[in-house]
């Protein structure tokens, strides 16, 4: 049952956003290419520094030795650039944790399966953790276009849980996908905290958390979950 719905599920990435032209339509040629990756370049330098909340437009500019007039023929906010930036990040979540979530879990292997996903999950967050939590922090501030990434990122994950767990993603009022949800995001606030540079600043001197002991609760959250669904599916 969980290998015919994990097939269901949409396999494919989001498509990547058109770069053959620019925003004013005209097709990019090699230099235009090449302008818009110094663009990149110079916004992931700045991302992967000391504060990534810190980024303006302005600044992406002067370190890409561009007019802002120019850069607006690219991307027409911050926002657009940062999800430029996000495309290749989230090509890599296939790889890094989805695909363990496509495989059926046989019950005398969850707990192993549990934790191979928690630490793909993890890892993939360490990996790429100042634009994440750039993505996240604008998502909070209700920036729409990163809402709704973060969305998009999030909707597969729940729904290979609740296949996991013997249900269909489709009975979107059921418990079990309730339970995805929730552990879902109680999972990506807890891995959040623990790859947030700045929240160490924040504590100071005060407890930090254990990251070993998050993805331990974790496992076991995910294991008493899938394997009660799982239960109540047989009973």
């Amino acid at each position: 049952m969980v290998a015919a719905q994990s097939a269901t599920i949409n396999k494919k990435r989001p498509a990547l956003a058109d770069v053959s032209h620019n925003l004013n339509g005209q097709r990019l040629g090699r230099k235009g290419r090449d302008t818009r990756d110094r663009i990149l370049a110079a916004a992931k330098e700045i991302i992967d520094g000391p504060d990534a909340t810190q980024i303006t437009l302005s600044e992406v500019a002067r370190r890409a030795s561009l007019r802002m007039a120019s850069l607006y023929v690219y991307f027409a906010d911050l926002s657009e650039l940062v999800v430029a930036l996000l495309e290749p990040v989230m090509a890599e979540a296939e790889a890094s944790y989805l695909e363990i979530l496509r495989k059926p879990w046989p019950d005398d292997q969850l707990v192993q399966h549990c934790e191979r996903f928690v630490r793909g999950f993890y890892e993939f967050w360490q990996r790429n953790s100042s634009i994440l939590h750039l993505r996240n922090t604008m998502a909070d501030r209700k920036d729409r276009l990163q809402t709704d990434q973060r969305i998009n990122a999030a909707r597969p994950v729940i729904d290979l849980l609740v296949v996991q767990m013997g249900r269909s993603p489709a009975e979107r009022t059921s418990l079990a996908v309730s339970l995805a949800t929730v552990l879902y995001m109680g999972f990506e606030r807890a891995v959040n905290i623990a790859t947030d540079r700045h929240f160490g600043d924040a504590m100071a001197d005060r407890v930090m958390p254990d990251v070993s002991r998050y993805l331990e609760a974790e496992v076991r959250l995910f294991h008493l979950s899938i394997a009660d669904q799982r239960a109540q599916g047989k009973g």
